[in-house]
């Protein structure tokens, strides 16, 4: 197994430590680093977020991540994962992550 580049496992480790049904966005992620930006978070979700629970890792709006809505709306509803109805006109009617009930400030946490 090739070896991660030193940032991608600190953004793998934070992600692992959101308790179930909070999220973070890539901003709070990289904020809570000290490094990096939300695209930077993004780029490493998507190379190697695979293998930890990628769905605790958000934009800040709620949305879901396109493609993967499916099997991030089984993660949150088995986690608790407080949901807010999709907006009137919204494309598929996918419900998105209630940010203000959700979101985790990484309190208590360490690496």
């Amino acid at each position: 197994m090739e070896e991660l580049p030193e940032y991608a496992e600190r953004v793998l480790e934070v992600t692992e430590l959101i308790p179930p049904g909070r999220v973070m966005t890539y901003g709070d992620v990289a904020e809570w680093l000290g490094e990096g930006g939300p695209r930077q978070v993004g780029r490493v979700m998507a190379l190697y977020g695979g293998g930890v629970p990628w769905w605790r890792v958000v934009r800040s709006d709620g949305t879901l991540l396109p493609g993967h809505e499916p099997s991030a709306l089984a993660e949150y509803r088995a986690e608790g994962t407080p949901l807010r109805p999709a907006p009137r006109g919204a494309e598929g009617h996918v419900p998105r992550v209630d940010m203000k009930r959700a979101r985790w400030d990484g309190e208590g946490a360490h690496i």
